[in-house]
């Protein structure tokens, strides 16, 4: 290398800090006023109201906190897609796996009680619409469906306050250089943490009571490659989502377990209430190690490593702790409207978060096109699957809350029992043992006028 070649490499200092400034420079782009709506979060909810805007011709903003969609985002493992279908091509998506089985399963300490669907139309397209995704992944995705569509995406931003301007919301403050974004209108889609909604007041913090707390594993078989669809009985994309309960999945807690089937990884957690972890002192990690330890999931994840570990909370406070959705400027969607199903059988977000981002973005496009109001966004949810889901089951959280001793501790312990009793190999009558199950899940619940009011009491779950 020559004198002259080195030279001509040195930058002097003051020139290389100005350069670095021209390039943040570029990198900090004034975007006030710039576009029709500032979306803050691009999860699920928030990507789905960007592409929904862009789709028709309005210029949306979409602002990420992490260093790209989804790098802050977690959840138990399974992504329910029609409204996503509608919105885009699910071809090239990062899908890992769809659920071809659902198996519920009541666990005692040492026992388990379980029921298994498969049916045949899962196993044909759309799949039931469900699959095992990481949202690193499909996030990333999505939003570049919205960014294609001419959404704009920023990431490494955090929006810390609303802007108000006669009372009304007209933008966001940011930690961004040139700080405040004014747009016409916000969606708020920063998810359960809801910081910058609580803040400008248009939300409640939720008491303890109404949210759940979650711990997650993700594991691999690094001994067994043919583990997954060995164990979990799979072929092809298949896979499956496993849910637990009673006490040997939480301990005294109220929540459950679940394991899903990723395409070479598995995802396994407890999500149990947020009370209990405090007044039990019942951390998550202590949960999931000992739900991983029982003797109907030790099996199953036989020989795995730990690669990746997460924690959240999840909002279960249902139709009755929604706040109000629509603004003066602003609209609420996804984790931060509380959009999230957990009744035990139902357990649902995804494709609320989906769905509410969508028609927060159909009232705003119509509303600049002089064809509606933002009010319409809550007439529209309430007319939707999301809230009429989430006032069916409106009573079952407390009712089961009531019940938890019955359900998650006594009664697993009395249909293992049972189960024991009606298929005992001995030199008795089936009849016999047949009388012993019935009479010790009777008993359990209070002979047959306690059975009576039980079904009574949880008769809306088939109506």
């Amino acid at each position: 290398m020559t004198d002259d070649t080195t030279e001509s490499t040195i930058v002097d200092g003051a020139q290389l800090l100005e350069e670095r400034a021209g390039d943040a420079a570029l990198e900090s782009p004034n975007y006030d006023g710039e576009f029709d709506a500032v979306i803050v979060g691009a999860g699920l909810a928030g990507s789905a109201a960007a592409l929904t805007l862009a789709k028709r011709g309005l210029e949306p903003l979409l602002i990420e906190r992490g260093t790209y969609p989804g790098a802050k985002n977690v959840f138990g493992g399974v992504l329910y897609t029609p409204t996503i279908r509608e919105l885009t091509d699910l071809d090239g998506a990062p899908l890992e796996r769809y659920i071809g089985e659902k198996r519920f399963s009541m666990l005692s300490h040492h026992d388990e009680t379980a029921v298994s669907l498969k049916p045949g139309d899962w196993h044909r397209e759309p799949h039931n619409d469900s699959f095992t995704v990481f949202r690193g992944d499909f996030d990333e995705w999505f939003a570049e469906q919205a960014v294609e569509a001419g959404a704009t995406l920023i990431t490494e931003t955090t929006v810390t306050g609303l802007i108000r301007e006669k009372g009304a919301i007209a933008g966001v403050e940011t930690d961004r250089p040139d700080g405040e974004i004014r747009a016409p209108y916000v969606i708020l889609a920063e998810g359960g943490n809801s910081l910058v909604s609580e803040g400008a007041g248009l939300k409640e913090t939720e008491s303890r009571e109404n949210i759940a707390v979650a711990a997650k594993e993700v594991l691999e078989f690094p001994e067994n490659d043919e583990a997954i669809e060995d164990r979990f009985r799979l072929v092809g994309d298949a896979g499956v989502s496993y849910h637990y309960f009673g006490e040997g999945a939480v301990g005294e807690a109220f929540g459950g377990g679940f394991i899903y089937t990723n395409d070479d990884t598995v995802s396994v957690g407890v999500a149990y209430s947020l009370e209990d972890a405090a007044t039990k002192r019942q951390s998550p990690e202590e949960t999931l190690n000992l739900f991983k330890s029982h003797p109907a999931v030790a099996p199953l994840l036989k020989d795995a490593r730990t690669v990746e570990y997460s924690a959240k909370t999840i909002p279960e406070g249902g139709a009755e702790t929604m706040p109000d959705l629509v603004h003066d400027g602003a609209l609420l969607v996804g984790d931060t409207a509380g959009l999230v199903l957990n009744n035990g059988v139902h357990l649902e977000g995804t494709n609320m978060a989906v769905e509410s981002g969508y028609h927060a973005a159909a009232a705003i496009a119509d509303t600049i096109e002089g064809d509606g109001h933002l009010s319409q966004y809550a007439d529209a949810l309430e007319q939707s699957f999301v809230v009429q889901n989430l006032e069916r089951y409106a009573w079952l959280q407390e009712r089961v809350e009531e019940d938890r001793e019955l359900l998650f501790e006594r009664l697993p312990t009395a249909i293992a029992d049972a189960s024991t009793e009606y298929f005992e190999m001995d030199r008795k009558p089936k009849e016999t043992h047949a009388k012993a199950a019935k009479a010790r899940v009777l008993e359990t619940v209070g002979g047959l006028k306690g059975a009576t009011k039980l079904a009574l009491r949880y008769r809306k779950l088939v109506r």
